[in-house]
């Protein structure tokens, strides 16, 4: 039997180790310079407060104009609450996917309400609306098939019409004859026109009937991603299908933004969403949203349709900020709840925020490849929690700079 060694041993390392420089470093080194160059770069910011309108982001005090956060619920206790019952209830985590044993009635529950609200057949929940897009897109379009996108589409989208393996065609902005010509160009197996409702970017609107009207001559599938338009367009607050009654194939939404919690859903007839529920990869292959999130945005729906104050104060605000823009000698729409203040090159954007951050005013700087070269801006997103006062100096910053 050998004897224990006397020598000391060496402290076991926790997270990096000594070793020479990987490759990956060189890269990277690489690549972050370049960012920081075209002035590109990017860095974690963490709050120290809850999301709302206004934040503490570094020691200060901050009026937040960044947040999707559109009707104000994202910090409402009556959400939080609703999460903590279903976590004493179901726990902190699914465990796993929903085809194993990551199901729970709370997941059911919120999909019924989404499809009864929605005045759809069914819902089918997802993580992220980057899952949603992804997943939804690569279920009903692949080799053999074409997808029409705007050119302005999300990302999520873009990445979705990517990984389907499809055929992507890209038509102009809102462009509505040139899809038209494209079609009468593309022929497929499967045809699916894919587009933002509400752009997160410009914040202007698709033309949602005439999309429809040239897909049904066409005998091309619709879908309409939501996101930007649920709890802020239509009577209800059902987004921008409810506003011009488009009943689009296919309808991805977020549980995100306006309805302050975290996820996505997708709203179809019942035979697609059993297609998606055995063909989504990102559904599939993911573990479930936790039974918590799920209760939170159920109770967020029921406030969004239960309190149509909400979207009265979001559409003041709306307003307000879009006459303040005007009388800046700035073009502004009241389309939505976004507002882009286009400045042109990077490194001008990023200076504007700062000088804004100066005055109180957090607007973050966007840039490429979030928006085209040479279009950077700050980009402003209203709430109903914001008060006449917060935007009243939100414009007057804007004044100064």
């Amino acid at each position: 039997m050998t004897a224990p060694s006397t020598e000391p041993r060496a402290p076991r390392m926790r997270g990096a180790l000594s070793r020479p420089a990987a490759p990956s470093e060189a890269w990277a080194q690489e690549s972050l310079a370049a960012l920081e160059r075209q002035g590109l770069l990017r860095e974690l910011e963490p709050l120290e407060s809850p999301q709302g309108p206004v934040i503490h982001l570094g020691k200060r005090r901050l009026l937040n104009f960044s947040s999707n956060d559109y009707l104000g619920l994202a910090a409402d206790p009556a959400l939080s609450a609703a999460a903590r019952t279903a976590a004493m209830s179901f726990g902190h985590g699914a465990g796993a996917s929903r085809l194993i044993v990551g199901d729970t009635t709370a997941h059911h529950a919120l999909e019924e309400a989404l499809a009864r609200f929605f005045g759809a057949e069914a819902a089918l929940l997802f993580n992220s609306g980057y899952a949603a897009n992804v997943g939804v897109l690569s279920t009903v379009a692949g080799d053999g098939d074409v997808i029409f996108s705007d050119a302005l589409n999300h990302a999520s989208i873009v990445d979705g019409c990517r990984l389907s393996r499809a055929s992507t065609v890209v038509y102009p902005h809102r462009d509505v004859a040139a899809l038209d010509a494209l079609l009468e160009q593309h022929g497929g197996r499967r045809r699916v026109v894919v587009t933002d409702a509400v752009f997160s970017m410009d914040g202007d609107r698709a033309p949602l009937r005439e999309l429809s009207a040239v897909c049904a001559r066409h005998g091309a599938a619709l879908m309409v991603d939501e996101a930007h338009a649920l709890g802020v367009l239509g009577p209800t607050g059902a987004g921008l299908c409810e506003l011009t009654r488009v009943a689009a194939d296919i309808r991805v939404g977020t549980m995100g933004k306006a309805l302050g919690g975290f996820g996505a859903f997708a709203l179809s007839s019942s035979l697609v969403r059993s297609w998606l529920v055995n063909r989504a990869r990102s559904l599939i292959f993911s573990t479930s949203l936790p039974a918590s999130l799920c209760a939170a945005s159920q109770a967020a729906l029921e406030r969004v349709e239960k309190d149509p104050t909400l979207r009265e104060r979001l559409w003041r605000n709306i307003g307000q900020f879009s006459q303040g823009l005007k009388a800046l000698g700035r073009p502004a729409h009241e389309d939505s709840a976004v507002f882009s203040v286009v400045l042109g090159e990077p490194q001008r954007a990023l200076k504007a925020s700062q000088a804004l951050r100066a005055k109180g005013v957090l607007a973050k700087p966007i840039r490429p490849p979030t928006v085209p070269h040479g279009t950077s801006r700050l980009r402003f997103s209203l709430s109903a929690a914001h008060t006449p006062e917060h935007i009243a100096q939100a414009l007057e910053a804007l004044h100064d700079l």
